[in-house]
């Protein structure tokens, strides 16, 4: 009988997880689906979901009016680099307040924490100003620079809780050992913590790459990444919702590749610590 309802609800939270994740998983199929239609059958009523003539003329277009590969390798530019120099500023901060935390450690996390939840409107305009005067406006060093600082407090909090989940002894026995300082953190601690660490690289790649506000703000051509390519088809005539469902495709399709051959390494890290 316990073995009975047991599969029971193994077979409810399964479909339960599947519609989930269908759900999530709905809007990126349409808009999949509506890249490879005309404007006409984009726009129809009642909507056309599998039935329709496919063309690949929207991609032709998309690539024909805007560089692809040049806002491409912009987004890779800016993700990658404001990650790696995120996480290079954020571990040590994450390993002293970790081992060497202090009675405003507690304090001093959460208040990083709450500076995401500042509007980023709000601060918009005095960031603007300090990127024209410090000739930064447009360029993707500007860009890797705001995205590093806007993500800073989600990787030291990630880095803090993935460090918090290694034995103090460990370090203890290597300073014994003479290790210094340096050491500690590259030829003991970041071993240690290379699942966390990898999954803090993921996650925030991925939030740079999809990071829209501020590439749209302090961006005009230049530095332009994905998301601008992508928001460059809406225009004063109306959306053009088939070529836009293609640009977004293409945007798009490089970070969800790559999440999927990292899936296995991001949950690793995700559990890392966790009781097994």
């Amino acid at each position: 009988m316990a073995r009975a309802v047991t599969n029971q609800r193994k077979i409810i939270n399964t479909v339960i997880a599947w519609a989930i994740g269908l759900l999530i998983f709905f809007p990126i199929l349409w808009t999949f689906l509506t890249s490879f239609k005309t404007e006409a059958t984009a726009i129809a009523d009642p909507p056309v979901f599998l039935f329709f003539d496919w063309t690949l003329e929207n991609y032709t277009e998309v690539q024909e009016r805007s560089d692809y590969f040049k806002h491409f390798i912009n987004s890779v530019i800016i993700a990658v680099g404001s990650t790696i120099l995120g996480v290079l500023i954020a571990i040590p901060a994450a390993w002293s307040m970790a081992f060497v935390p202090s009675k405003r450690t507690k304090d001093i996390l959460l208040w990083m924490l709450s500076t995401k939840m500042l509007p980023a409107v709000g601060v918009l305009y005095p960031i603007y100003l300090i990127f024209i005067e410090l000739g930064i406006l447009d360029s993707k060093i500007g860009l890797t620079v705001i995205l590093m600082l806007i993500n800073l407090p989600i990787i030291v909090w990630m880095l803090y809780t993935y460090f918090k989940e290694i034995p103090h002894e460990i370090l203890e026995a290597s300073r014994m050992d003479g290790a210094t300082l340096k050491a500690e953190i590259l030829y003991v601690l970041t071993p240690m913590a290379v699942p966390g660490i990898a999954s803090t690289i993921l996650l925030n790649i991925i939030l740079a790459w999809n990071e829209a506000f501020w590439t749209l703000n302090l961006t005009a051509a230049k530095a332009a990444p994905l998301t601008a390519f992508i928001a460059s088809y809406s225009s004063p005539e109306g959306l053009f919702y088939a070529k836009l469902s293609a640009a977004s495709t293409m945007a798009i399709a490089p970070i969800l590749i790559m999440g999927w051959f990292s899936q296995k390494q991001l949950v690793r890290g995700l559990t890392f610590g966790a009781v097994k």
